[in-house]
C-alpha cells in the first residue's frame, strides 16, 4: 500500500520553522528534531488531524502527541475506546499502536510559541492533503482545534462560512469525509475548563462511530 507524502527529514520549506529546528537541534541534540511523521495505520477509517509538534512532546519523542499533556488526554481516549492497544508509556518505542486511526498533524514540524503562521499551515497542506488522497478507507477526520479544522477544510476546499469550527459537530459531507471536530485536547484547554474530559471522550466517541457505519 502507498504511503503518504512526507517532508524529509531537513525540510526546507518554511524558513522560520527550519531555523527554528535547527536552534533546538544545538540545544537538544539528542531530541528528534525534525519533521514528525505520522502514525498510525495505512487502513484506518478515522484520521485525527493534530496542529502540530509540541516543543516538549512530539518535537522530543518523534510521534504525534507523545511526551506531553495533550498525549496523556488523547491516547488515554482512544484506548478507552479501543481505537488503541497496548501501553501509551510517552515514548515513540513503548507498545502503542493505534487501531483503524491514524494522526496526522497540519504542520509537521514545531513552531515557536506553539502558533504557526498562515503561510506555514498553507506550505504543509499538501502534505495533509497526500494523507487524504492516499489513506484508501478514510472515512472520518476528528479535527482537534480549530486550525486544524481550518486546515482541513481548506485542503478539501470546503467553505469555512459553512463549516464553522463549533466542539463536537459533526459535518456530514465536507469533501467525501465526515468532519467531526474538537476543542485541542492542550493542558491550556483542560486548565482552563473549555475542553473536559467528557467532552473529549464524547467527541472521540461520535467520531470512532461515524467511522464504523
Amino acid at each position: 500500500m502507498k504511503a503518504p507524502a512526507a517532508p524529509p527529514h531537513d525540510c526546507p520549506l518554511c524558513p522560520r520553522l527550519a531555523g527554528f529546528r535547527a536552534d533546538n537541534r544545538k540545544k537538544h541534540p539528542d531530541w528528534f528534531n525534525a519533521p514528525v511523521p505520522s502514525f498510525g495505520p495505512l487502513t484506518a477509517r478515522l484520521l485525527i488531524a493534530g496542529l502540530a509538534p509540541g516543543m516538549q512532546g512530539a518535537n522530543r519523542t518523534g510521534r504525534p502527541f507523545t511526551g506531553d499533556w495533550a498525549g496523556d488526554l488523547l491516547y488515554a481516549t482512544l484506548l478507552k475506546h479501543g481505537l488503541a492497544k497496548g501501553i501509551y508509556d510517552e515514548r515513540a518505542d513503548d507498545t502503542l499502536e493505534l487501531v483503524d486511526c491514524r494522526i496526522a498533524n497540519a504542520v509537521r514540524c514545531v513552531p515557536p510559541q506553539n502558533k504557526p503562521e498562515p503561510s506555514e499551515i498553507k506550505t504543509c497542506r499538501p502534505f495533509l492533503k497526500s494523507e487524504l488522497e492516499t489513506l484508501p478507507n478514510v472515512k472520518v477526520i476528528l479535527a482537534l482545534g480549530k486550525i486544524a479544522h481550518d486546515s482541513v477544510c481548506d485542503t478539501l476546499g470546503a467553505r469555512k462560512a459553512l463549516h464553522p469550527f463549533k466542539h463536537g459537530v459533526a459535518y456530514e459531507t465536507v469533501g467525501k469525509f465526515k468532519l467531526v471536530s474538537s476543542y485541542h485536547c492542550s493542558r491550556y484547554n483542560t486548565n482552563t475548563g473549555r475542553l473536559t474530559p467528557k467532552m473529549f471522550e464524547d467527541a472521540v466517541a461520535k467520531a470512532k462511530m461515524l467511522a464504523e457505519t
